[in-house]
């Protein structure tokens, strides 16, 4: 439990930065006889490279991957280090992970006051410098907000096989992670909104606020289908190639 000079500290210093990631479903589209999460693509597992892009981000107190209940998996391959802890809290939804990564996170010392980053490991193609762009755009936010991208396909509504209207896409965006909100509101958020949410914007929203959409990259794409592995594995392979020529 924190002690009254801890949380003095703690306050004094202003709201701290946390990402959380959840890791903790099974990956069932994907067409991989190993939880997506882990499947390796250029080399290193989703996780890896969504772990190596959040240590590339100043301004973190710490990242917490959460695992389903008896996975070890990350502990063995050793690849939370550092600031980075695992808890097995995952639940039967990836809302239920989220709420119970949260209570995790308090637990270890995080504030309501504290920002989460959450943040979609089948998203491991995202780049440090849109995290910190997301930091930057939220960080003197009384909401927080998310990274997102303007919808760019002309958007159709669908009566069975058939096209039943065009929907005017002007002032949609497709949203992505991380995801960045204040503890306490987040975990407030997830509590009335319940598990049908798919993302914690939508859980924020549920309570009458209206979070900031941060432009992001249409290349932090989330890896479900087949094709998008193999998209992703080429995308991995020429991000790396064109750090070599730099080097």
């Amino acid at each position: 439990m924190n002690s009254p000079q801890h949380l003095a500290t703690h306050r004094a210093t202003g709201p701290k930065i946390w990402a959380l990631l959840p890791c903790a479903g099974g990956g069932s589209r994907s067409g991989s006889s190993v939880p997506k999460q882990y499947r390796v693509l250029a080399g290193q597992t989703l996780l890896q490279h969504t772990l190596d892009a959040f240590a590339g981000v100043t301004g973190l107190s710490g990242v917490i991957v959460v695992t389903a209940p008896g996975d070890h998996f990350v502990q063995e391959q050793g690849m939370c280090t550092g600031n980075c802890r695992v808890h097995d809290v995952g639940g039967h939804s990836r809302a239920a992970s989220v709420f119970n990564g949260l209570k995790a996170l308090v637990d270890d010392g995080a504030l309501a006051h504290d920002w989460v980053l959450v943040h979609d490991v089948a998203r491991c193609l995202i780049r440090s410098s849109d995290i910190q762009s997301l930091i930057s755009a939220c960080q003197d936010d009384e909401v927080g907000g998310l990274l997102a991208v303007p919808l760019a396909d002309t958007l159709k509504r669908a009566a069975g096989e058939r096209v039943q209207s065009t929907l005017d896409r002007s002032d949609k965006w497709l949203a992505q992670t991380p995801q960045m909100f204040r503890i306490g509101s987040l975990l407030e958020a997830l509590e009335v909104a319940g598990d049908q949410v798919t993302d914690e914007a939508s859980a924020v929203e549920i309570l009458g606020l209206q979070p900031r959409l941060v432009l992001g990259d249409p290349q932090n794409f989330k890896l479900t289908y087949p094709p998008d592995f193999a998209l992703a594995e080429l995308i991995l392979l020429a991000r790396a190639r064109t750090t070599t020529k730099q080097e």
